[in-house]
């Protein structure tokens, strides 16, 4: 299996005051294509730093961030912006989506940086909405959707690249049981056709669905186990 990430006894510390916070202490990690990770902990244990500097946004103090085999841990934010843009979709917890934008706009977004015509971008843009389940609602704006739908608009966003990652931060956050456990079996459904999805989340029963889970505790990795029982969701139209 190839390597897509590898981080290096990476830390990071941010100044408050006069007082200095050690938010990650010589974090090693792989993550091999195809693997579908949690990471897990109680806040402030490291976990939304981490998934920051795996996915560009913020950069390591000490320690070395290789994405693809290519170091990141230096570049500038212009680098970082393009390298994100290509290699990272991103899913949270707040959907992020332009109000005033639809779903097909809004999934689009990403392929604008990347120079697809608009012809182009319409197409990518309509085939990850059906991939999600929307193709549908492609006209329709975030608040002429449900929760869940919204979900999957950014879902859908975070696939029209092709990224070589899915990190999804707390994706089921604010969405109701029953609408979290359909968002899960679509992330099954993901996992399966070849993506590599990284999850964080505090929530227990959410962890169990990804085959690995990495445990932090005080910017430290506690643990690193394979999930041995993996929780697939169930697909209530298939079962009705």
């Amino acid at each position: 299996m190839s390597e897509v990430i590898r981080t290096k006894d990476i830390s990071r510390t941010y100044q408050m005051g006069s007082e200095t916070i050690n938010a990650l202490k010589s974090i090693s990690i792989q993550i091999n294509r195809g693997e579908y990770v949690a990471f897990m902990g109680p806040s402030g244990s490291g976990k939304s730093t981490l998934m920051n500097i795996i996915g560009c946004l913020d950069s390591p103090s000490g320690g070395a961030y290789f994405l693809n085999g290519q170091d990141v841990s230096n570049m500038s934010e212009n680098e970082l912006a393009e390298v994100r843009n290509k290699e990272i979709g991103f899913v949270f917890q707040t959907f992020n989506l332009l109000p005033r934008s639809s779903s097909i706009e809004n999934v689009a977004l990403p392929l604008v940086y990347a120079g697809y015509s608009k012809a182009e971008r319409e197409e990518k843009a309509l085939q990850a909405l059906e991939n999600v389940g929307l193709g549908n609602r492609y006209k329709h704006k975030p608040n002429e959707l449900s929760g869940g739908q919204r979900q999957r608009v950014a879902i859908a966003r975070a696939l029209v690249n092709n990224p070589s990652i899915i990190l999804a931060d707390e994706p089921t956050g604010n969405l109701d049981t029953k609408t979290s456990y359909d968002i899960m079996d679509l992330f099954d459904q993901l996992h399966s056709m070849g993506n590599t999805i990284i999850m964080v989340t505090h929530e227990e029963d959410i962890a169990q669905y990804a085959h690995r889970i990495v445990r932090m505790r005080d910017g430290l990795i506690e643990t690193d186990q394979a999930n041995e029982h993996v929780k697939k969701a169930v697909r209530l139209a298939e079962t009705e």
